[in-house]
């Protein structure tokens, strides 16, 4: 089974439970079944957790823990007082890179939406499936009669918006299946911070990482308050992972590559550090690419080799920048009554 048809799956089980979870669900006029998370529905973080796992088709675990619960894979792993999102794969550059990974834009008319989910796989064009099909010695690209896709907007999208993607994903509208919700929801929230182990992965590819030499990993980041707002809903998303987040890999190989790609992993390593987001990302006029790029990793990494028994650990949680991150009260978390 290839990413969109372990996506459908899940999908067609997070619709058979909408009403449950707060979730909408139509069709367009060209036949695209969206499922509302958050945008004119409420969603939850039920909802949310099913995103996540749309995202990674099927391939990574997503739990929360409650307060105070020590994350299992990291040893003296910071003790929030907020819940925390817990992510998990064995087969983390499908779930994750080839999946997960927003790396692209929708952008038609006065719509705008941060994609990401195994529609990607279907699409292909990024140069990062190149890099991946040479790391896992095969192509992640695929074709299949059912394409899935997450959409981070504030509006549902238009029919001629759903449309163009089942073109560019070679299936016809009605085998297209879109999950949407705004950041300033309680699903658009956690899919977001779920993203923690994906934001490692990434930034080792950034740094020419041999990404075949990733075995599992694991991460976790604090499940912080929903923003009011969506723009401080982005801010208070980035910090969870950025100023949180901790991520362990499980590689194989030498140690010496480790010890010496470690320190540059981490968000440390930008001279923004130690900066909510928010205000990074006004000082950069709102544009995610005038900003320094290494500011985009987690807070902490541990790197395991599975061959030589070694742990090398970097990075550090800067538990002042979540405070600072939380300005206002959030609505109460929680799953809607049906």
């Amino acid at each position: 089974m290839n990413l969109n048809e372990r996506a459908r799956s899940i999908a067609d089980e997070l619709a058979s439970r909408a009403a449950e979870i707060g979730i909408g669900c139509f069709t367009t006029s060209s036949g695209t079944r969206v499922l509302d998370c958050g945008v004119a529905s409420p969603g939850s973080d039920e909802a949310g957790i099913g995103m996540a796992n749309v995202a990674m088709a099927g391939l990574g675990r997503v739990r929360i823990d409650a307060p105070g619960i020590p994350f299992d894979r990291i040893e003296a792993a910071a003790q929030w007082p907020f819940p925390t999102v817990v992510v998990e794969s064995d087969r983390p550059l499908e779930a994750c890179l080839a999946s997960q990974y927003a790396g692209w834009k929708v952008s038609e008319g006065k719509f705008f939406a941060m994609a990401s989910g195994p529609v990607r796989a279907s699409i292909g064009r990024e140069q990062l499936f190149d890099e991946l099909s040479h790391a896992m010695g095969r192509d992640l690209r695929e074709r299949a009669d059912t394409a899935v896709g997450l959409l981070e907007t504030a509006k549902l999208p238009p029919d001629e918006v759903c449309r163009t993607l089942a073109r560019d994903a070679g299936v016809v509208p009605n085998r297209l299946i879109l999950l949407v919700a705004r950041t300033a929801s309680p699903a658009g929230t956690l899919q977001v911070i779920a993203r923690s182990l994906e934001t490692a992965l990434h930034k080792l590819e950034t740094l020419r990482f041999d990404l075949g030499r990733i075995r599992s990993g694991f991460g976790r980041a604090p499940l912080l308050p929903v923003a009011e707002n969506d723009l401080a809903a982005i801010g208070r998303t980035n910090d969870a992972i950025l100023y949180g987040g901790e991520v362990v890999l499980e590689v194989v190989g030498d140690d010496a590559s480790l010890v010496e790609i470690g320190p540059r992993v981490v968000s440390s390593e930008s001279p923004s550090f130690g900066e909510p987001f928010a205000q990074v990302f006004e000082k950069a006029g709102g544009d995610f690419y005038a900003i320094d790029p290494a500011l985009f990793a987690p807070a902490v990494i541990e790197l395991r080799n599975v061959d030589t028994g070694m742990r090398h650990r970097f990075g550090t949680v800067a538990a002042d920048v979540i405070a600072a991150s939380i300005t206002e009260a959030a609505p109460p978390r929680g799953t809607p009554s049906p």
